[in-house]
């Protein structure tokens, strides 16, 4: 449409000023260079001082191999599983390009529909008619800054569910890297057991041949070095399942599965971590708590633009110029729009209301199980910590106290061998339930952590539409 034409049409100097400003703003939008990555960044760094690297070209994934030889030199530590995690999961790389999506969807929201141009030419009787039409979509014009409010929260939607991701991984790796380093400290127990299940079998073996044991209790030893070879295996399965689970979440293969491992999970804490608003703080910053108040809010506008919009679903402004080849060429214009005799959107806003008090009732349910969460997971927290600082402070002593003194009664000759030997496999025994609680109360923190930051997957307000679209109430 020329600038004459429009001035001349009823659309005015008005019509001419709103075309202008919204050309001007859908021209605006543009991909920016990180494709809004840099939020996801800062929430990384802040709940886990972790970098994050996004894999878009050779040059990056070249960096990102670089730091993963760099993690790969040494023994694992947790946080140093979590960060190569970060930068060499695969899948998470993928979510990466979520973020890509949403804002190519966000630029184009922000862009003005094409116009629509038709050209006729028919031929009646003695006259050929000649039609020139030039449409445009009045109602997306209208609508585009609405819809683009919409299209931009939705985007940090987006953001939000690709950080609760990173935060999801984190905790994931950390737990895998708990499984596995104490999977590997009870293969080791488990050996020692049964090397000392093999020397009693055997001492019982031979002293059977000479007569001084008897069958039954040459059966008893033997029936326990089968078990204690049935608990390293299993020990070893164990060991192979969580190496595993450890390595997909690291995005390793090849040679990389052969990294190295502490030998021993760290010490317990001194003491244990005090959370006196634990709730508060987890109402603060859980992620999927802000995701469920963020739908809340963007279904509410979403109702306000279904109440503005439900008499307009169709609504067209254009430009006709027609053209007969005996008469003079007739210009003008024209305005469709969809009349409400049987339709008066009531339906579509009534569905609207519905959809928002659902989508508030559960944003209220979300911020009740946050706090349900948190309080279960510090309690066991603190129940975990109780219970290995027991095994240190108190079971494990005990059983050393009562291993040296039977040593010494051995050696006076007051206890026989076998009493000896079964005396420091209770021992070991009590140093491997130790290595258990020890790692139950590491993947009691890792819990915690994650349950004041939210679950991964979180609530999405539903997709907008333009007026006049299908859907345009939702």
């Amino acid at each position: 449409m020329t600038p004459r034409s429009l001035h001349s049409s009823p659309l005015g100097r008005g019509g001419a000023l709103l075309i202008g400003a919204v050309a001007l703003f859908g021209g605006c939008a543009s991909i920016s260079p990180d494709s809004g990555f840099a939020p996801v960044q800062r929430t990384a760094q802040q709940h886990l001082n972790k970098e994050l690297q996004w894999a878009r070209g050779d040059d990056d994934q070249q960096r990102i191999d670089r730091r993963v030889a760099e993690l790969l030199a040494k023994p694992l530590t947790a946080d140093d599983a979590v960060q190569l995690a970060l930068l060499n999961n695969r899948g998470l790389q993928a979510s990466y390009f979520e973020l890509g999506i949403g804002e190519a969807e966000l630029v184009q929201a922000a862009r003005l529909p094409n116009p629509g141009f038709t050209f006729a030419r028919l031929k009646g009787g003695d006259g050929t008619e000649i039609d020139r039409r030039f449409d445009f979509n009045l109602a997306r014009l209208i609508a585009l800054p609405t819809i683009h409010r919409l299209e931009t929260a939705r985007f940090a939607q987006s953001q939000a569910a690709v950080a609760a991701a990173v935060l999801g991984l984190a905790a994931d790796t950390r737990r895998a890297w708990v499984e596995a380093v104490a999977a590997e400290e009870a293969v080791r127990y488990s050996a020692l057991v049964m090397q000392s299940a093999e020397a009693s079998a055997e001492l019982a073996r031979r002293m059977a041949q000479v007569g001084n044991y008897n069958k039954l209790q040459r059966s008893r030893e033997e029936g326990f070095n089968a078990d204690a070879a049935l608990n390293v295996a299993r020990a070893q399965q164990r060991q192979h399942a969580a190496r595993e689970r450890l390595t997909r979440l690291l995005g390793l293969w090849g040679e990389q599965t052969a990294f190295q491992l502490p030998e021993r999970l760290p010490d317990l804490p001194a003491a244990p971590r005090d959370l006196p608003d634990a709730e508060r703080t987890a109402i603060a910053q859980r992620l999927d708590v802000q995701a469920a108040r963020a739908a809340t809010e963007e279904t509410a506008r979403n109702l306000g633009l279904t109440q503005a919009t439900r008499f307009v679903n169709v609504l067209e402004v254009g430009w006709q110029n027609n053209g007969f080849s005996q008469q003079v060429p007739q210009r003008g214009w024209e305005v469709s729009l969809e009349l409400p005799l049987f339709d008066w959107g009531d339906a579509r806003v009534a569905r609207a209301q519905s959809v928002y008090m659902q989508s508030l009732q559960r944003a209220a349910q979300t911020a009740i199980d946050a706090r349900s969460e948190v309080r279960e997971a510090y309690g066991a927290y603190r129940s975990a910590w109780d219970i290995a600082r027991h095994h240190r402070d108190e079971i494990v002593p005990l059983r050393r106290r009562i291993a040296e003194e039977n040593l010494q009664r051995y050696n006076g000759m007051l206890i026989g061998v076998f009493e000896l030997l079964a005396d420091a496999r209770a021992q070991i025994a009590s140093v491997d339930n130790a290595i258990a609680a020890l790692r139950d109360f590491w993947l009691s923190q890792a819990d915690l952590d994650a349950a004041l930051v939210g679950k991964p997957v979180l609530a999405m307000p539903a997709k907008p539409s333009a007026p006049g679209e299908p859907g345009a109430a939702h």
